[in-house]
């Protein structure tokens, strides 16, 4: 247990740094939060034609109301968080990648719904959504990484449990 809270809080305090970097800012992190933006924005579309995106802004032209997706806003330090997870505890390797790929996409697919939940709370009570952005959502991502993590854990003792069966 002190090994894995060792390792895991060096992997997060690292991963987090490092990610604080000029390069990986303007190479991953800014070129991410675009991505971001244009796919709430087509997402939307679908069911409300007045939603654009440009840059890491998603707009309704119909009222004008934006909101800017900045970074720690974009699920980057959610995912950072579930990597140190993932990396830290002691499992096959082939599993932690399987955990990593499906748990990053479950942390964005919240985040989604998050930007987008905002976008639309935002235009009814900014009240609201100043509440929802603050508190209510920082919660909700971080309780969706300890939901993808504790179920990761749940089936990594499920996998290495029948691994040694398999291979007999």
């Amino acid at each position: 247990m002190v090994r894995f809270l060792a390792l895991f809080l060096f992997l997060l305090f690292g991963l987090l740094g490092l990610e604080l970097t000029r390069p990986l800012q303007a190479g991953l992190v800014l070129p991410w939060t675009g991505l971001l933006a244009q796919f709430c924005a087509a997402l939307v579309q679908a069911f409300d034609p007045d939603v654009l995106a440009y840059g890491n802004i998603l707009q309704s032209s119909g009222n004008g109301f934006a909101v800017a997706i900045q970074p720690g806003c974009n699920g980057v330090e959610a995912c950072i968080v579930l990597v140190a997870g993932m990396l830290a505890f002691p499992a096959p390797w082939r599993l932690r990648l399987i955990g990593l790929a499906v748990g990053i996409l479950a942390v964005q697919a919240v985040n989604v719904l998050r930007v987008i939940s905002l976008f639309y709370l935002g235009q009814w009570d900014f009240e609201w959504f100043q509440f929802a952005h603050l508190y209510l959502w920082q919660a909700l991502i971080m309780f969706d990484v300890l939901v993808v993590w504790l179920l990761w854990i749940r089936a990594v003792g499920r996998g290495s449990a029948a691994l040694p069966a398999a291979t007999a």
